[in-house]
């Protein structure tokens, strides 16, 4: 079992940056991609933006050129920057972790607790 752990949220003006990072721990054969989702009230969770462990990204059209996806394969660390934030950026932030516990098994995915990113003046 995979579990991930978000940090870095918390209360920034518009304009702002912050920084986000997600730890994934425990027992894998190997941890795949890892993305970040966030979900505002009232709203479904969307994908923010997602990395490979070979490094390729991807990301949603709100957030390109202000958000960066970055990963540290041997701290099985993966960043969100977000810089130029803005107001509907205003959501809970979640990280996930895709893994295989071993070679034989089915790829599983697992979900951090979110952490919550308020942009406001």
């Amino acid at each position: 079992q995979v579990q991930v752990v978000e940090s870095g949220g918390g209360l920034v003006q518009p304009g702002g940056s912050l920084r986000l990072s997600c730890a994934a721990s425990g027992s894998a054969f190997s941890i795949n991609a890892m993305g970040w989702y966030r979900q505002a009230p009232g709203k479904q969770r969307e994908l923010v933006a997602v990395i490979t462990s070979g490094g390729a990204t991807n990301y949603a059209d709100s957030v390109k050129g202000r958000f960066t996806i970055s990963r540290d394969n041997g701290k099985n660390t993966v960043y969100l920057q977000m810089n130029s934030l803005k107001p509907e950026d205003t959501a809970v932030y979640y990280c996930n972790a895709d893994y295989r516990r071993s070679i034989l098994s089915a790829e599983r995915t697992s979900w951090g607790q979110g952490t919550q990113v308020t942009v406001s003046s």
